[in-house]
C-alpha cells in the first residue's frame, strides 16, 4: 500500500461560521481571518494505492461552478485535483474508487466536471465506483433540509446516479468497522450531517484517520469548537469527545482535510482537555 496527499485547491470560508458560538477572540489565535472575516481553508484529499485499487477519498469542490459561486468562496493558490493526481504519477482514468465522506459540495464537487462542450455534467473518474452510504445519499437527495440544501448541489449528485457508478458502504452503529471492498475501516458520525464517514487506514504501522469535517482544522480540537454548519452541534460535541479520547489512547495520526497549514496532527491529554501534541507534514511521518 502507498498513500498520497492530494491537494485539490484552497478556498476561504467565514470564520464565524467555521467556529459557531466560539468568540472570534479565541478562534483567530489559530485561524486568523482577513478583513472580510474569511479564514484560509484547504481541500486535502487522500489517494490510496493498494494492489489493484486506487481509492480517492473526497475530491474538493472542483472548478465547474459559476463566477458568482466562487465569489463566495474565494479560491486561492495553485492547487487543483487533476494536476495533483497527475503529479503523483496517475491519471484520472486509473482511479478505481471514490469515497465521499459526505456530499457537501466542497467534498464531492471535484468528482463531477463539464463535458468538452459544456453541455452536460459527467463523472471525472469514468472507471471508478463512487461510494456514499444509502442513508446519507437519501438525506442529501430526497428531501434535503433547509439548513444544508445549498450544500447538496444537484449538478454534483445527479450525474453519479445516472452514470450507474453509485455504490453504497454498508452501515453500522458503533466504532470503526473494516470495509473489505475499500480496504480500510470507516466510522459513521451524525453531528455535522447524517452518516458522515470517517476513514481509518493502517499504514506503515500507524493508524491514519481522515478527519473530514469531524475535525476540519487543528484549531477545532477543543470539544466546543464545532462549526455553525453542523446540523446537530450537541451530537458533534459528543462524537468529537469520544473520538478525541480514542485518538489519544490509540495514538491516531489525524489527516486534516481543511487545514492549509497542518497536514497531520497527534493529540495528548492536558489539564484543559485533549489538545494538539505534535504537527507533521505527511512526508515527515510516512516517507
Amino acid at each position: 500500500m502507498k498513500i498520497y496527499p492530494i491537494e485539490a485547491g484552497n478556498f476561504k470560508l467565514d470564520g464565524g461560521a467555521m467556529f459557531g458560538v466560539v468568540p472570534k477572540s479565541l478562534w483567530q489565535k489559530t485561524n486568523p481571518s482577513d478583513s472580510n472575516n474569511m479564514i484560509d481553508m484547504a481541500s486535502r484529499c487522500m489517494l490510496i494505492e493498494d494492489k489493484n485499487k486506487l481509492v480517492l477519498i473526497d475530491s474538493g469542490m472542483g472548478n465547474k461552478q459559476s463566477e458568482k459561486f466562487f465569489s463566495y468562496y474565494f479560491k486561492w493558490g495553485g492547487y487543483d485535483l487533476v494536476s495533483s493526481i497527475n503529479a503523483v504519477g496517475f491519471s484520472c482514468d486509473e482511479i478505481t474508487d471514490v469515497l465521499f465522506t459526505h456530499l457537501h459540495f466542497d467534498h464531492c464537487g471535484g468528482g463531477i466536471v463539464w463535458d468538452v462542450k459544456k453541455s452536460f455534467y459527467k463523472p471525472l473518474f469514468k472507471n471508478a465506483n463512487y461510494w456514499s452510504s444509502q442513508n446519507h445519499w437519501d438525506w442529501a437527495t430526497k428531501n434535503p433540509n433547509p439548513r444544508e440544501k445549498a450544500s447538496f448541489l444537484k449538478e454534483n449528485l445527479d450525474p453519479i446516479e445516472s452514470s450507474g457508478a453509485l455504490s453504497f458502504v454498508s452501515e453500522h452503529e458503533k466504532g470503526f468497522e473494516y470495509k473489505k471492498k475499500l480496504g480500510f475501516e470507516v466510522l459513521f458520525v451524525n453531528g455535522h450531517t447524517e452518516k458522515q464517514m470517517i476513514p481509518k487506514i493502517t499504514y506503515k504501522g500507524k493508524s491514519l484517520v481522515f478527519a473530514a469535517d469531524l475535525l476540519p482544522t487543528a484549531g477545532h480540537v477543543p470539544v466546543p469548537y464545532v462549526m455553525g454548519y453542523d446540523v446537530r452541534p450537541l451530537v458533534s460535541m459528543s462524537e468529537k469527545e469520544l473520538f478525541l479520547k480514542e485518538a489519544v489512547d490509540k495514538n491516531y495520526y489525524l489527516f486534516l482535510e481543511h487545514d492549509p497549514h497542518n497536514q497531520i496532527i497527534t493529540l495528548k491529554n492536558t489539564e484543559k482537555g485533549v489538545r494538539i501534541d505534535k504537527t507533521f507534514t505527511f512526508d515527515e511521518i510516512f516517507n
